[in-house]
């Protein structure tokens, strides 16, 4: 299956009305002031992406029809999720990772809500989670995978530059598998991914 299967599933301007409860010029309106994004066919109408719908929708806290979000075919491929703000060391921490464990694909995330997109789309098998991150922080995050089954129960790795006094002893409680101070050793903490996988 390839890495972009879900994003084939396209709904028309119609359709994201109806799924959204709204109007079609409504939906029509949130394309045209880039709110949305779309895409337009040959013949002028306007193609939505089930990613970017999802994303939408979660940024405006919509709630999300099941259906929409399990529109797909089941995915085998495995994935680990970053999840940092800072996109120099997200970046970094994809590179290395994507050469320790080539057998996962690897995503992406800049900012809690992306995170939450990422988490409903590819359900990972491994999350490293930055705490401190715009949107819905790392904190809620971390609660919200470990107490919901719609994330796939990923294992969560903490990095964080944060040191207040017993902050470890907190996120090991709300569900983190381990947890990684900044500046980060990247050798330390694939063992340790590599360790919890084995």
């Amino acid at each position: 299956m390839s890495k972009d299967s879900r994003k084939t599933v396209v709904y028309s301007a119609l359709e994201v009305a109806n799924i959204c409860g709204v109007v079609n010029q409504t939906a029509i309106n949130w394309i045209r002031n880039g709110y949305l994004k779309a895409f337009s066919t040959p013949g002028g109408q306007y193609r939505v992406y089930q990613d970017d719908l999802v994303e939408f929708m979660m940024k405006r806290h919509m709630r999300i029809p099941s259906e929409l979000i399990n529109n797909s075919e089941p995915d085998d491929q495995k994935y680990i999720l970053v999840v940092d703000d800072d996109r120099g060391l997200n970046n970094v921490l994809v590179k290395f990772f994507e050469k320790k464990f080539p057998e996962f694909e690897m995503c992406q995330a800049f900012d809690g809500f992306e995170a939450g997109v990422q988490l409903v789309a590819k359900k990972p098998d491994i999350v490293i989670l930055d705490l401190n991150l715009p949107g819905v922080d790392g904190f809620s995050l971390c609660r919200r995978i470990n107490e919901s089954d719609e994330f796939g129960k990923p294992l969560v790795f903490v990095i964080t530059s944060l040191n207040d006094d017993g902050i470890e002893e907190n996120v090991k409680k709300i569900g983190a598998t381990e947890f990684f101070r900044k500046p980060l050793n990247l050798v330390e903490l694939a063992d340790a991914v590599k360790k919890v996988l084995d």
